[in-house]
């Protein structure tokens, strides 16, 4: 058994590792999932400018990822529709509506330029072996932007989920300015179906958001939908509503989806009912109205890491200046080789070094008399003369040797020297350097992704139950014993909602509080049955009359009831008592009966209620007097 269960924790540890880092959760280097991350590794390597079916990039991400096509063409479809990596041609769906795209081999994509200039240089991404281990993938691309703000991200892994929000990749942009510069910024979610947020709760990207459906209340008969809250379709809105209507939460006649390339939903209004009574029934009981919770979850040095917008812009603005830094350095080392290659041409071909192999019959000859030859040039040249650099110049032609061009030469090295002078100046002034890149990233950026969608604003969420109407009848049948909503006979209670919670005591003295219930069993007596919010129960003094069964003593205890845990049965008497009476009414009087003895002549005496004190709950009550007691009368 022990061998069993530390091969199942072994493996359990491994597949939730696995899904956690390799599924659901993105990288923070770039923002991506594997599954985006593979489908531009291979769109990059295979872009040659047109366009491509979309089945079949699909079969060629297969090749890196071993999860099926489905999820290779969902990711792909989510991926064109943030309009900001993939240029997209034909039926892609529709974002507000919530209908599907077509199939993939009805469709095609191809990869935007500005793509690669955000994520691709395969000369300091590190790579490594796909799944069969027949190809290279990108560990991680070294993003120039914080891509998993500008597209945001929801997954659910093992134990753990992240909920990232998008936000306008011009204000991500300029944050990340903001923050090169030293500068304070924020930054709030914006979303590409509109609507209306409050983001006073966002806390970062780790609180929530409240979000809500734009109307046009111009026709006091008539609203007009024009903008969708966050993670609604004009189906699922309108299905909410229908909903709210046919169980009279909202009163509307009629409601048409007119939808298109804009949000344009028509709610026309019952007779005698205008607007302005009804906006608020539909952000308290549809989907015009949602609360949104963030949890900003990404996958930081290889572990799963909260974090918020702030720390995700900082984060990207280092990692920005180390990658031009690297881009940089490497376009650096090329031009100094180039310089250097250059500088040994124009030496091989001045001097005449080639007319020394003439004479030469060995390869290594050949070798160590091109090397001998540039023995006087060493201090011309930027390093040693190696191997590579002889083969290099023994494949020059004759032809091209014949016709060198000095003055060509010269004009290269020299720009050559001036770029090597631009890129010190450069290094030298990185922060700089990456501002202006932000600057002119930002003016190559898709007109999609403009001015800012989604309006900020305070938003005063409704509460639900101080919209809804107590116009449900809760009734109680004394004959069935059953108490609800759906009871057909017997006595009208209270008139409730869905949301009240309802507190009953039984003939036991037993109490308890639920929400307004459809038909349950309360016996065919019931002492009490009201409002269980803290205003009704303040108001309620119980005074509850019971009787201990071995010295048939009665005792009266006056309280109200504080606190309590719904659905749970308690007990207004102590355990093993005979509750007598349970009354609410602040003053009244009631009469005990005694038994008959002989020695006790007083055999019936009155007492008011309202003469003895309220105590807790818990505590017990107090003897009323030392006889037996045979009976028990109300008084008024």
């Amino acid at each position: 058994m022990a061998y069993v269960k530390n091969l199942f924790d072994q493996n359990f540890i491994q597949y939730a590792s696995y899904v956690i880092r390799d599924r659901a959760i993105p990288d923070i280097i770039d923002g991506l999932k594997p599954v985006q991350r593979r489908i531009l590794h291979t769109m990059i390597e295979k872009d040659d400018g047109r366009y491509t079916k979309v089945a079949k990039v699909v079969g060629e991400v297969m090749a890196y990822h071993p999860h099926g096509d489905a999820s290779i063409y969902t990711a792909l479809v989510n991926l064109a529709n943030k309009e900001l990596f993939i240029d997209k041609q034909g039926n892609y769906g529709n974002l507000f509506t919530g209908d599907g795209p077509a199939a993939p081999r009805y469709i095609e994509c191809r990869l935007r330029p500005i793509t690669k200039e955000i994520l691709y240089n395969p000369e300091i991404t590190q790579y490594t072996e796909s799944y069969d281990g027949r190809a290279k993938e990108p560990i991680a691309f070294r993003a120039k932007l914080p891509l998993v703000l500008i597209t945001g991200a929801e997954g659910i892994a093992v134990g753990m989920s992240t909920y990232i929000l998008s936000h306008n990749v011009h204000e991500v942009i300029e944050a990340e300015r903001k923050c090169l510069r030293g500068e304070k910024f924020q930054l709030y979610p914006d979303f590409p179906t509109g609507g209306l947020i409050d983001v006073s709760d966002y806390q970062d990207g780790l609180g929530k958001i409240v979000t809500r459906a734009k109307m046009d209340t111009s026709d006091e008969k008539k609203i007009i939908i024009t903008e969708l809250p966050y993670g609604s379709t004009t189906e699922s809105l309108c299905d909410s509503v229908e909903k709210a209507a046919k169980s009279g939460k909202v009163k509307i006649s009629s409601i048409q989806d007119y939808t298109s390339d804009r949000v344009n939903i028509e709610i026309k209004l019952s007779r005698g009912v205008y607007s302005k009574d009804v906006v608020d029934s539909l952000y308290a009981f549809t989907e015009c109205e949602k609360t949104v919770y963030c949890n900003l979850l990404v996958i930081k040095d290889n572990m799963p890491v909260q974090m918020t917008c702030t720390q995700v812009i900082e984060y990207h603005a280092k990692q920005l200046i180390g990658v031009l830094k690297d881009e940089l350095e490497n376009e650096k080392r090329h031009l100094m080789e180039k310089l250097h290659l250059r500088t040994i041409e124009r030496i091989f071909v001045e001097e005449r070094i080639y007319k020394k192999i003439e004479s030469q019959k060995t390869e290594e000859g050949v070798v160590n008399a091109v090397k001998a030859g540039f023995k006087p040039f060493a201090k011309e040249l930027l390093h040693p003369i190696t191997d590579d650099d002889v083969e290099h110049l023994l494949k020059i032609p004759i032809r091209r040797i014949s016709l060198y061009d000095m003055n060509k030469n010269k004009a290269e090295v020299t720009a050559i020297n001036n770029r090597i002078k631009e890129i010190n100046k450069l290094l030298k002034h990185l922060v700089e350097y990456a501002i202006s890149w932000l600057d002119s990233i930002e003016k190559k950026l898709p007109e999609s992704s403009g001015k800012r969608k989604t309006k900020i604003t305070n938003i005063n969420t409704v509460d639900v139950k101080e919209v809804v109407k107590r116009n449900t009848p809760l009734k109680y049948d004394e004959k069935s014993g059953y108490l609800g909503t759906d009871v057909s006979g017997g006595q009208e209670m209270l008139k409730i909602t869905p949301y009240d919670k309802i507190l009953y005591v039984r003939k036991s003295g037993i109490f308890s509080v639920s929400e307004g219930p459809k038909k349950i069993f309360v016996g065919p007596e019931m002492w009490y049955c009201g409002f269980a919010d803290k205003e009704s129960l303040s108001k309620v003094l119980f005074t509850i009359i019971y009787r201990e069964p071995e010295s048939q003593y009665v005792y009266i205890k006056r309280c109200k009831i504080a606190a309590y845990i719904m659905n749970r049965d308690y007990f207004f008497a102590p355990e093993g008592t005979e509750v007598l009476h349970i009354d609410t009414r602040k003053t009244f009087n009631f009469q005990l009966n005694y038994v008959k003895k002989p020695k006790i002549k007083v055999l019936s005496e009155k007492f008011k209620a309202s003469s003895y004190d309220e105590k807790s709950l818990k505590a017990k009550g107090v003897r009323v007097a030392a006889k037996e007691v045979q009976t028990i009368q109300i008084l008024d």
